[in-house]
């Protein structure tokens, strides 16, 4: 029944069965919600963002309720590389779909030598998220300029010998720019976008609801400046692009994919919703079905 639509595209050379990925920080190494539906049916799965080294995290209030959406301040917890290569990624090889390690870094030697690391490993790509403290520079994101984000992404290039996607920040000083710098710079696709820098205050207490008093916003409020940008920047660049941002139904894959994304990452609607990869994935194809789509590719970028 399902052959009548063709799902299946292709990123950098990596064949995808379909445009959706679990996308990083939502869904850990996909072991829990396999419990709950085969997440093999996904195109793929994008890790939970690694570090260097383990990290624990941030402290005090980690994830808040906004209006239709969420925000977090998680603090990349995570195992670490090492760990990562030593468990996980044998976990996620049970799923069969493509395995993308996330990774980030708080100084150019954190990416460069967790980049080598991991293009020894059985990965399939690697998502560099670029939004991560640069700790040398005062604690400005490595993605808010397009000369730093180029610089960075020269030197893990040097060592990467997988498909490298560069995860951008909506939080860049000009989004287009930012882009076309990676992509010079050796990205072989893009995935946007990241979190928006937002904030919390609870009135009772009268402090910031977060430790770091700025968090990232996430969830379907985000959605039409994430689809703007993600429209934008495929306008300029001749590598892939991945949509992030406030997906939560068939109708927005759609959206991000005539907008010009070769796939999309579902975030925050596997927090409402569990089983939303499977939901979303039948929703499509029915979708498909009745808008005459026979083949997904074909609507690329139309808009």
């Amino acid at each position: 029944m399902d052959n009548d639509v063709k799902l299946s595209v292709e990123i950098a050379g990596v064949p995808f069965r379909n445009p959706l990925i679990a996308a990083s920080g939502t869904f850990g190494f996909g072991e829990e919600y396999n419990e709950l539906y085969d997440v093999g049916c996904l195109g793929g799965i994008s890790s939970k963002g690694l570090t260097l080294h383990p990290k624990d995290g941030n402290e005090g209030i980690r994830v808040w309720e906004t209006a239709s959406g969420m925000m977090n301040s998680v603090g990349l917890q995570n195992p670490g590389v090492e760990a990562f290569i030593a468990s996980g990624i044998a976990q996620m090889r049970r799923f069969g779909n493509v395995l993308i390690a996330n990774m980030g870094g708080h100084s150019m030697d954190d990416y460069i030598t967790g980049a080598a690391m991991l293009s020894d490993a059985d990965i399939d790509m690697l998502e560099l998220n670029i939004s991560c403290p640069n700790v040398k520079s005062g604690g400005m994101a490595f993605g808010i300029k397009a000369e730093v984000a180029k610089e960075v992404v020269s030197e893990v290039r040097k060592v990467c010998r997988k498909p490298l996607i560069v995860k951008l920040s909506p939080n860049a000083e000009n989004i287009v720019e930012m882009a076309l710098a990676c992509e010079a710079a050796g990205a072989d696709a893009l995935s946007l976008v990241n979190t928006f820098q937002a904030m919390a205050i609870d009135i009772r207490k009268r402090k910031p609801v977060f430790n770091n008093v700025y968090a990232g916003l996430s969830g379907a409020a985000i959605k039409p400046i994430a689809l703007r940008m993600v429209h934008a920047v495929c306008k300029q660049v001749h590598v892939p692009v991945i949509g992030i941002g406030g997906i939560y139904t068939a109708e927005d894959v759609l959206e991000f994919v005539m907008a010009g994304a070769a796939a999309v990452q579902l975030g925050t609607v596997n927090f409402n919703n569990p089983l939303a990869g499977r939901e979303v994935l039948d929703d499509l194809l029915e979708l498909c079905r009745r808008e005459s789509i026979l083949d997904i590719n074909t609507v690329r970028g139309i808009c």
